[in-house]
């Protein structure tokens, strides 16, 4: 019993040894920021290898966030619960691009615009920031929670329910979406409207994972009557939509840069507009414009957890269909 707890304790010593040699090689206070981080955000690894793989990817990406804040931008880069991750790792929750089509174009400008827009003030009218985890399943999110929105500024009773992810990437196949390999909002809305409706998230719980179609009609909260397709960069009808009408369903493209936005008004000159580009739908639930630049922009929440970006959310670019923004959009038609 001694020999072997003997032998325990010199193989501790041994990986503590290795441990210290491996942070030597790396600046003590970026090497304690990562230990902060790891607390802050319950990460632990395995092994001494596996660690000091995290800790390079980690200061690789602590690198870029730096030198991006010196250089000046309209926004700001900084760690999230994704620092350890390199962008292909990362990429894991984009899907793959979808060619969208619109089925039923609409524009709608109405005379006079409000300055600016957030339904978040509005009322009872947006869920919490969620998170969709390793899976490319951020249409779902986008989906539900342009129809949590929708239902409860528009539906009977007002209700703000929270809709379930996990019932699109089961159930909605064949309305050409591929679960955790992407989809569009504008065909899950064509399911729930010819499925009949939606359940919760409480009774058909989020899985991060794809699965087999459970859905109780019985259990349906939400309803689609009708699915509206923003003509395709028609940003004005976008604005008009979040102001008049409730948060709408959009999609841009992600470049690697905004794995680590933090704050500020998002644009990049280098992505992409196409429908063929954007990668990853989310929700634009108002509009403003930043008081220091005069920059138009959108207020988008994520589904990348509270702790990505300004409380989940971020601001992008508007007016120029920065990165796709105006290139798929779409929201539904509640009873």
């Amino acid at each position: 019993m001694l020999r072997y707890l003997s032998l325990v304790v010199i193989l501790h010593y041994a990986l503590s040894q290795e441990a210290v040699v491996v942070m030597s090689k790396y600046d003590i206070n970026d090497v304690s920021l990562f230990k902060e981080w790891m607390v802050e955000h319950t990460r632990s690894y395995d092994t001494v290898d596996e660690h000091e793989h995290r800790l390079e990817v980690f200061l690789k990406n602590l690198i870029t966030i730096r030198n991006h804040n010196l250089e000046g931008h309209t926004w700001q880069m900084g760690l999230n619960e994704y620092s350890d991750l390199t962008h292909e790792e990362f990429s894991i929750r984009l899907g793959a691009p979808q060619h969208c089509s619109a089925t039923n174009r609409e524009s709608f400008v109405p005379y006079e615009l409000p300055p600016r827009k957030d339904w978040r003030e509005e009322g009872n009218y947006v869920t919490h920031v969620k998170n969709q985890g390793s899976c490319g399943s951020c249409w779902t999110f986008s989906t539900t929670g342009c129809l949590e929105s929708a239902t409860a500024i528009h539906g009977e009773g007002h209700h703000l329910y929270t809709l379930s992810e996990q019932q699109l990437v089961d159930c909605a196949l064949k309305f050409d979406n591929f679960g955790c390999n992407g989809g569009l909002p504008s065909h899950a809305f064509e399911y729930i409207k010819y499925n009949h409706g939606l359940e919760s998230e409480s009774d058909y719980p989020y899985d991060a994972k794809n699965g087999t179609c459970e859905f109780d009609p019985k259990k349906a909260k939400a309803f689609v009557r009708g699915v509206v397709n923003i003509t395709q960069n028609d940003e004005d009808s976008i604005v008009a939509s979040v102001a008049h009408m409730n948060p709408v369903s959009v999609a841009f493209q992600v470049t690697p840069d905004f794995q680590h936005y933090k704050s500020g008004v998002y644009s990049n000159p280098t992505c992409g507009n196409k429908p063929t580009d954007v990668n990853h739908a989310v929700l634009a639930v108002g509009y403003d414009t930043d008081a220091d630049t005069g920059k138009d922009y959108w207020i988008i929440k994520n589904s990348w957890g509270p702790s990505f970006g300004i409380d989940g959310y971020f601001h992008m670019e508007r007016g120029s269909n920065m990165c796709g923004v105006a290139t798929c959009a779409s929201y539904p038609l509640v009873p």
